[in-house]
């Protein structure tokens, strides 16, 4: 920053300070960072759409054959944009802000600002099958990390107004800002408090009027309710929660055991040529996994099944209802499929919206099979094809709540809101029984940073190990005598503990002052007893690369030590003792419980 810019922000933050009280600014902040994230969330929209008015005549023309090598372009602009613009691997949106809450005091790097701006467009305009709503949150949420860090805003602060981006973004684009605030309570995990409430308040209504003065009143989802809920269909949105909860077991699955196929391909090169060509092959087939899918969605709930589905080479047999039905039960397999791919290939996108497609596809399946079963019954397949979105969202992020809100908003009205709870009540429910944790957050549980809504879970999670190790102890070797260790180490500490190190400071033992004291003054045996004579393992060993503070806490419970060794990299690094620790964990449990 020029130094004439920086004395200027020195000087606003001096106002700022004997001016503006500090739950004042935050306010004023949060409108702020709503507004931006609404116009970032605008512009990924925006920049997607145009891609794909341009590609859209030519696909028309190619007879769907374009379908074959669009993926391929758009996922090669994104390598070549993440090879020498950005530099690294880019990360699952969702999860990394997760970390960033977690693990780095919600700091986010300047580049993630832009860089979700450029990469999601391209992907997902050139008919990646993923969704635009993460990317939007992760460049908001950055705009907001680099704001708060601007203004010296403290990391507590900080995470809040995080959150309150992701509102923004998240209202902007639905135009739902009770959804907003319910997704940021959820997903992040945010305690719900009337300090927090106001400014994800403040936030949410910002990303949506932004939303309104840049689009006007359009809608996402151009729909209006005209069956409300009826006692005698309960049954069926029962049976359809059960069926939203078992899809999104298999979309959460099929989630990890692709990408876990494309990690095998370790060059960026083959994983770019494998899922271009793959997802290619898919949109040829069905070509409502272009894209997002919001159009897909959209003639669905208006009843035109057969423009939901466009141009296939199934066109012959649509007359018949059952090929329409199993040609949308294909969408909801393959959705999850195309989106994993797209992002295994190296795109850049998110799950959400994917589910919302996946989910009203499996509603409306639902809703055919009933009406056309011929036992009598009918059903409304509109609201079924939202309720389905519902079920899909609680079971995919064990976002319940989210859900619920999210599609009574969209709906208008909360005439459905009695569905909506069941379907997604019980859909969360059998998700949550077979899988502890979604696709946001199980690779962040293997390293710890997992927030969680359990406050003894969260403030550890919170703490980091580098604050509690301790290194002022005296190491000895074990070739040493007694009396060399006595003069050399014990008389120069003020601890009672000592490690055994060999050449190479790898860890081989320890000892403690207790073990050696019945023989301290015993001088004959000074040259006769050796160090490694009077060592012993220690009772646990902390592993800095992979042990978590939960993990080490749970070593401090099953050894009942007090002192524990921590290795790095395979050498000693220092001790952790319960004391410093329950000391750490209490002043962090108290600066978050404020």
């Amino acid at each position: 920053m020029p130094y004439s810019n920086k004395k200027l922000l020195t000087r606003f933050l001096k106002w700022r300070y004997r001016n503006i009280s500090n739950r004042t600014f935050i306010q004023l902040m949060s409108l702020v960072v709503g507004f931006l994230a609404g116009l970032v969330a605008v512009t990924v929209k925006n920049s997607t759409y145009f891609i794909e008015s341009l590609l859209k005549r030519g696909i028309v023309f190619s007879e769907n054959q374009l379908y074959f090598i669009l993926p391929t372009i758009g996922l090669t602009l994104v390598y070549l944009y993440v090879k020498f613009v950005h530099k690294e691997p880019l990360q699952h949106a969702v999860s990394s802000i997760i970390f960033s809450l977690s693990k780095k005091r919600g700091l986010l790097k300047l580049k993630d600002i832009y860089t979700p701006l450029i990469t999601a467009p391209l992907t997902v305009g050139f008919g990646g099958s993923v969704g635009l709503l993460g990317p939007a949150v992760k460049s908001g949420s950055a705009v907001s990390s680099n704001l708060s860090r601007l203004f010296h805003i403290d990391a507590k602060t900080r995470t809040l107004l995080v959150a309150c981006a992701s509102a923004g973004a998240i209202a902007s684009i639905f135009q739902s800002p009770i959804a907003a605030i319910i997704f940021a309570v959820e997903v992040f995990t945010l305690d719900l408090t009337m300090m927090s409430m106001l400014p994800l308040l403040l936030a949410s209504i910002s990303g949506v009027l932004t939303s309104y003065f840049f689009l006007g009143n359009e809608v996402l989802f151009s729909f209006s309710l005209s069956e409300g809920f009826k006692l005698e269909d309960t049954a069926f949105y029962v049976l359809l929660g059960v069926g939203t909860g078992f899809a999104s077991i298999y979309f959460t699955k099929m989630y990890f055991r692709i990408l876990s196929l494309f990690k095998k391909l370790k060059s960026p090169k083959y994983k770019l040529l494998v899922g271009g060509i793959a997802i290619g092959i898919m949109l040829y087939a069905i070509p409502p996994l272009y894209g997002e899918g919001f159009g897909f969605i959209n003639n669905l709930l208006d009843g035109n099944h057969l423009k939901a589905l466009g141009t296939t080479p199934f066109d012959a047999f649509t007359d018949n209802i059952w090929v329409v039905i199993a040609l949308l039960f294909g969408i909801t397999i393959f959705k999850a499929i195309a989106m994993t791919t797209t992002i295994g290939a190296g795109g850049a996108g998110g799950v959400f919206i994917p589910t919302m497609v996946m989910g009203s596809a499996l509603g409306n399946v639902v809703a055919k099979v009933i009406n056309n079963l011929g036992l009598g019954f009918s059903v409304s397949e509109s609201n079924f094809t939202l309720i389905g979105m519902a079920g899909l969202i609680a079971g995919v992020i064990h976002a319940p709540l989210t859900a619920i809100f999210l599609i009574a908003e969209i709906t208008g009205g909360y005439q459905l809101f009695v569905p909506l709870m069941i379907t997604a009540a019980i859909s969360y429910l059998i998700t949550k029984n077979a899988l502890d944790y979604t696709i946001y957050t199980k690779e962040l549980a293997k390293i710890g940073a997992l927030l969680s809504h359990n406050k003894d879970q969260m403030v550890l999670g919170l703490m980091e190990m580098d604050d509690v190790i301790e290194k002022n102890f005296k190491p000895v070797h074990p070739k040493m005598s007694l009396g060399e260790m006595l003069h050399q180490s014990v008389s120069k500490s003020k601890r009672n503990l000592f490690p055994v190190l060999d050449d190479e400071k790898k860890l081989i033992g320890i000892i403690v002052l207790d073990d050696i004291r019945p023989m301290m003054f015993d001088t004959e045996i000074y040259d006769t007893v050796f160090v490694k004579n009077l060592m012993h393992a220690p009772p646990e060993v902390i592993f800095y690369e992979t042990d978590n503070m939960k993990q080490v806490m749970k070593k401090f419970q099953d050894s009942g030590a007090w002192n524990l060794p921590v290795i790095k990299n395979g050498k000693y690094e220092g001790f952790i003792s319960k004391s410093k620790m329950l000391t750490a964990y209490r002043r962090k449990l108290i600066n978050y419980s404020q």
